[in-house]
């Protein structure tokens, strides 16, 4: 079922407690966005074909529900708190249009944070001028609240059917740290990276059978470093009542060139791998339910 600005694929089919979702995935990009950023450079923002990677047109048939988002992250990123600006970057206050309490977290400062003002890889201004009110709540209105409340109404709905749920975060993540990361600039990344911050959003098997599965695959995996997962594995997570998120990301060097954003001789096999990644994570949940 496809919505404005988001797409759902398996809800009405959905028979396993297991939920994707891909925030950073979408390539529309809004007329109204006005960015000044080389449009090849902008696009490194993007979680590219992840959501092909995770097959999603095709999860449906699994039993599994899965959420896109239509639109880039760069425009407004799904994976972070509405609260996460920094107001400083306003070009005026007007309480009446946006009165959101904002709490500027190390994203923010970054330049990646609910709404990007810094264009990847190297941190150039995003725009000419400051944001408004008026441009920050049309992007949180018509992007970020519909995507959050379809994904807590999935993971709510999963919940009251099957008394819990197991939802893997799908992201992308570039090979090499940019000027814009957490990270020292050109720190070489994982072929995966697990992230359950810190084992407070899943259960430790949840987490566990997916690090397994891939290490068996022979990618090199860590856990928590240098991601731990953001917004969409905290908000909604709760693994005392059987709640579970976790974040995975692919390094992009395993399925496409960078650069030009295209596919690479390796795409296949890392989808193949993702598909048996994903089966056994189903396997695991039913093998789960029926004990």
């Amino acid at each position: 079922m496809s919505q404005k600005n988001i797409t759902i694929i398996g809800e009405n089919s959905q028979s396993v407690p297991f939920v994707l979702d891909s925030p950073h995935s979408g390539t529309t990009y809004p007329g109204d966005f006005n960015h000044q950023a080389d449009f090849m450079k902008l696009r490194q923002a993007e979680d590219t074909y992840v959501d092909e990677l995770f097959d999603f047109e095709n999860a449906g048939q699994m039993g599994i529900a899965c959420l896109k988002a239509e639109f880039p992250r760069s425009y407004i990123d799904a994976n972070r708190s509405e609260k996460d600006f920094d107001p400083e970057h306003f070009e005026y206050i007007n309480n009446a249009i946006c009165d959101i309490p904002f709490a500027p977290g190390v994203k923010s400062k970054l330049g990646i944070g609910l709404i990007w003002l810094r264009v990847p890889p190297d941190g150039e201004p995003m725009y000419a001028s400051k944001i408004t009110p008026e441009i920050l709540m049309n992007r949180v209105n018509n992007y970020h609240r519909p995507y959050h409340k379809a994904l807590q109404t999935i993971l709510n709905n999963t919940y009251q059917q099957h008394k819990q749920f197991y939802h893997i975060n799908c992201h992308s993540m570039q090979n090499h740290a940019s000027a814009m990361s957490e990270q020292p600039k050109g720190t070489l990344r994982p072929d995966f990276v697990i992230g359950d911050r810190d084992g407070t959003t899943a259960e430790r098997a949840f987490r566990d059978v997916i690090v397994s599965t891939l290490k068996h695959l022979n990618y090199n995996v860590t856990v928590n470093d240098p991601y731990k997962g953001v917004e969409l594995v905290s908000a909604y997570s709760n693994p005392v009542i059987h709640k579970n998120s976790i974040q995975v990301e692919v390094n992009r060097k395993l399925y496409m060139n960078e650069v030009t954003r295209e596919k690479n001789e390796s795409f296949i096999k890392t989808k193949n791998n993702i598909k048996i990644l994903v089966q056994e994570v189903k396997n695991w949940i039913i093998n789960k339910q029926g004990k």
